[in-house]
């Protein structure tokens, strides 16, 4: 009698294998993570931020400097604003300032050998005259400024205001300030007083415009 034995331990054939996918041994592409993007955005952002509310802050404290004041002056006498003017300038202040440099100028140039009783007496006789010496210096004010800053015609009023010391030399004591022309040409020395937030001229020196 013959016998039959099953082999239990023997794993059974493998069958054919089924085909795999052309492309299965190319693998997706891990995405970046747009985290870094972000973050460099953010800092970007923050310094820009920072710079604007910097300058922003440092332009306002210029607002209460001479140098603010006289670009304020120069900006008006080019659009011929007479009353942005009279904001700036101490009319009355800077005549009183300049008529003694008149007679100064008058006596050095006329006067040499006068005996000073006589040149008092002749300062005394042109009081009178000062009210309509006055009016004729607000008139021509406009002129003088324009003529004296022509060179800064075409630049920007921020520009005169953040470059000032490369053509003034000012110097602040309390509510005082004394600013002289850098520029040989165009020399100069005014006399600025703080007046609230602004300054003003409330005296000139200028051998050319005195003679």
């Amino acid at each position: 009698m013959s016998s039959f034995r099953v082999n239990l331990e023997d794993d059974p054939p493998e069958g054919p294998r089924a085909a795999e996918p052309m492309f299965a041994a190319i693998r997706e592409p891990k995405r970046r993570s747009k985290r870094p993007f972000i973050i460099a955005g953010g800092i970007v952002a923050a310094i820009v931020f920072v710079v604007f509310v910097g300058g922003f802050i440092y332009w306002q404290s210029l607002k209460g400097t001479p140098q603010y004041s006289l670009a304020l002056l120069v900006d008006a006498a080019k659009r011929d604003d007479k009353a942005a003017m009279d904001q700036q300038i101490d009319i009355d202040a800077v005549v009183d300032d300049f008529v003694p440099q008149i007679t100064t100028k008058a006596v050095e140039m006329y006067g040499k050998g006068v005996p000073p009783s006589i040149i008092e007496k002749l300062t005394r006789v042109a009081l009178p005259i000062l009210p309509a010496v006055k009016d004729r210096a607000r008139a021509e004010l406009p002129r003088v400024v324009r003529d004296r800053t022509e060179r800064f015609g075409n630049v920007p009023f921020f520009a005169m205001v953040l470059g000032a010391s490369q053509y003034l030399d000012i110097k602040v004591n309390g509510d005082t300030a004394i600013v002289t022309s850098k520029l040989a040409d165009r020399p100069f020395d005014v006399k600025m007083k703080k007046n609230g937030d602004r300054w003003q001229i409330v005296g000139l020196k200028d051998d050319k415009l005195a003679t």
